[in-house]
């Protein structure tokens, strides 16, 4: 009988041991987790964040270039030979030199010593015949400024573009109001991006010749309107896609008929679009974003309907960075970000590419 009571009293006195415990490990469990899911949304989204975490697209190259001490200005613009070893980097200052040229290695090789550029802003290189050249848009409100400007690779102007210090709209003859960018297609087509805040907010077409193939544009927030269409560049299903910086948005346009094939803005609500280039597999949108000193990654949409837009991977710069202009290497894969805070170059390689 003593035995029996005795068995009775120690079940009953350790339940609420036992259910203590069976708490406490519980909350343990609870607040070790990584993060304690609301809703299947919350799940989804911090699964995501993970796998994006392990499979960072790009790194910054801590050793480009090897003597940073030659930017002596803003640096506005960067272009890559998609041939050569070279890459141009555009600056604006008093009494500096307005393009440098380094190697891909980071090695300095020389800087223009052209006094036909103003206030550079884009600049692109390209390989295409008969020779290898580099175009500028100069933004100066100067005697050799609203052009676009072709030169040799060492800075030997060989054409012009629009009217110099002439700012306008007209199309005969050929005058641009603060051209932004020029982008040259793997076709040796020819687009620009007229107003970086001035007169015109259009996208341009140039035919052989440098004749209106078809252009695209007014000022306004409409289908295939501008407000600051800031940088343009193709995909490879022939598509140009135009940072409409003032709109916060990208447009795409066919690129044979200039027809209006959609808008991205869901991905631009915080910083607007400043510029716009492809990864070297063709994959992604590498797209700068100034005012929150980021680089963002946009899987490119397949032939069709160009959906919406969604960020994969970003790489967060410092505060007053400012990016500006971005280009790619062909050859490399990496990526070349022109910063104005920073006034400096960075380059950003491939981490799946060796």
């Amino acid at each position: 009988m003593c035995k029996k009571n005795w068995m009775f009293v120690s079940v009953k006195q350790t339940k609420p041991v036992i259910v203590i415990v069976m708490i406490v490990s519980l909350l343990s469990l609870w607040m070790l987790l990584p993060i304690r899911f609301t809703n299947p949304a919350s799940s989804l989204s911090y699964l995501e964040s993970s796998r994006l975490a392990e499979r960072s697209l790009y790194k910054l190259d801590t050793g480009w270039p090897k003597f940073p001490k030659y930017f002596t200005g803003q640096v506005f613009g960067v272009a890559v030979d998609p041939v050569a070893d070279i890459v141009y980097v555009a600056q604006r200052g008093e009494s500096v030199p307005k393009v440098l040229m380094f190697t891909e290695h980071g090695y300095f090789l020389q800087v223009w010593n052209t006094t036909s550029l103003e206030m550079p802003h884009g600049i692109f290189a390209t390989n295409s015949s008969p020779a290898p050249s580099v175009w500028v848009t100069d933004v100066g409100n100067g005697k050799y400024g609203h052009t676009v400007k072709q030169y040799t690779p060492s800075g030997k102007l060989l054409q012009t573009l629009g009217t110099p210090g002439t700012p306008g709209s007209d199309i005969y003859p050929l005058q641009f109001d603060q051209p932004a960018e020029v982008f040259i297609s793997r076709k040796e087509e020819m687009y620009i991006v007229d107003g970086d805040g001035g007169l015109n907010n259009r996208l341009m077409k140039l035919a052989q010749g440098f004749g209106i193939a078809w252009m695209e544009g007014e000022k306004g927030s409409g289908p295939s309107q501008f407000y600051i269409p800031h940088s343009v560049t193709e995909d490879t299903v022939g598509r140009i896609w135009v940072a409409d910086r003032g709109n916060k948005r990208l447009q795409a346009f066919d690129a044979t008929s200039g027809e209006w094939l959609g808008a991205w803005a869901s991905c631009f609500t915080a910083d607007a679009p400043y510029s716009v280039r492809l990864t070297y597999d063709d994959k992604y949108f590498v797209v700068a974003q100034l005012n929150i000193n980021r680089v963002v990654f946009l899987p490119v949409p397949p032939i069709g309907d160009i959906g919406i837009c969604r960020i994969v991977d970003t790489i967060l710069l410092a505060d007053g960075v400012k990016p500006h202009l971005v280009d790619v290497s062909r050859k490399t894969g990496a990526i070349y970000v022109a910063e104005i805070g920073a006034q400096q170059a960075q380059k950003f390689v491939p981490n799946n590419r060796k």
